[in-house]
């Protein structure tokens, strides 16, 4: 099952992908569209194979993928082609 991550909700006065708190996202498969904690979303993804991604305007995937700091809680972030990227903080906010 894939989820493509349609927009993002940032903690008051964040910036960085560790301050994404909120993500909405549209299942391929089903159409279904819904929003996810970011701890749900890990949880989704590490548990329970799930897969996400984002588009860019070309139609390009790009996969989401857990990041497990030295510290602090796991967030999310866009990997390409071995190279992280900001895809997510391009998003719209909501």
């Amino acid at each position: 099952m894939a989820r493509q991550i349609t927009a993002i909700r940032m903690s008051p006065g964040g910036t960085a992908h560790e301050h994404i708190i909120h993500l909405w996202w549209t299942d391929q498969v089903s159409g279904a569209t819904g929003n996810s904690t970011r701890a749900e979303l890990v949880t989704w993804i590490e548990y329970q194979y799930g897969r996400a991604y984002t588009s860019d305007t070309a139609g390009r995937r790009t996969e989401v993928a857990v990041v497990t700091p030295a510290r602090g809680e796991k967030y999310l972030r866009t990997h390409a082609d071995g190279v992280w990227t900001n895809n997510l903080l391009a998003l719209p906010r909501r």
